[in-house]
This record gives structure tokens, C-alpha cells and sequence, in this order.
């Protein structure tokens, strides 16, 4: 099987994760720089990780209400649907993602001030699991 890619968009940085060729885990991937290389960055970890599938996460309020930060994961979403057109690119809830994230980080003894480098990925990797989790089968 080929791996799954997740990313977690943000305004300055999007965090990536990788699965196993299994596609029963996710390891982050350092985050990518949100600027106008993203999609040329991205298309390199496609590359080098043999990617087949984009999960991108979608943020919504808890009240399941569309915020800023939905509509600009969707803005995210559609470039990357429209530059990997060969890819399935899909989008996953990604709630609580954050805060799950971080509180992993502080139980694996990561300084809270070394949180901002790794946060991003480390959402991307929480949602990306999820992800896997749901449509394991069997």
C-alpha cells in the first residue's frame, strides 16, 4: 500500500504527517512554510514519501459551525485538489486536534516553549490517526 499524507493547514505553517505503507500509523514530517511554495513543497514530500492520498484537516467550531480557519483550510483544500488531480485528496474533521497535540507533547516531556516547532505536525500526525483509525478495516 502507498502511504497517506495528512496536513494541517495554518496561516503561517501546515503541519505534515506521513502513515506506514501499512497505513495503520502516522509520523510527523517537519511543517511546510504557508507561502507561495507550499504547493512545489508539498509536491516534493508527495514525491518522496509515495504518497497516494491527501487527507487535509478541516477545523469547525465545536458547535460544528464553519469559523475563518474553515474557510481557509477549504481554500487550502481546493489548490491542492486542483494540483494533485491524480491524488484522492479528502478532508477530515480535525477538532481538538491542537489541544490533543499538545497535550501529547508535555507527556513526552517537550518544553512548552518547543511546542511552536512541533505543533503543527504533531496535530497533523493526531489527525491523520484518526483518520487511519476510522476506516481501518476489519
Amino acid at each position: 500500500m502507498a502511504r497517506l499524507l495528512g496536513l494541517d493547514p495554518g496561516t503561517r505553517r501546515c503541519g505534515v504527517a506521513i502513515s506506514d505503507s501499512a497505513q495503520t500509523m502516522a509520523f510527523p514530517r517537519p511543517a511546510l512554510v504557508n507561502d507561495d511554495s507550499l504547493l512545489t513543497s508539498l509536491a516534493q514530500v508527495v514525491d518522496d514519501e509515495a504518497v497516494s492520498s491527501i487527507v487535509i484537516g478541516r477545523p469547525v467550531a465545536l458547535s460544528g459551525n464553519e469559523t475563518s480557519s474553515t474557510v481557509f483550510a477549504d481554500e487550502v483544500f481546493s489548490a491542492v485538489t486542483a494540483r494533485f488531480a491524480d491524488l484522492d485528496v479528502v478532508q477530515f474533521d480535525e477538532r481538538l486536534t491542537t489541544r490533543q497535540a499538545q497535550r501529547s507533547l508535555t507527556s513526552a516531556g517537550v518544553k512548552t516553549k518547543d511546542h511552536r516547532e512541533r505543533i503543527d505536525s504533531a496535530a497533523a500526525v493526531v489527525m491523520l490517526q484518526h483518520y487511519l483509525d476510522s476506516h481501518r478495516v476489519g
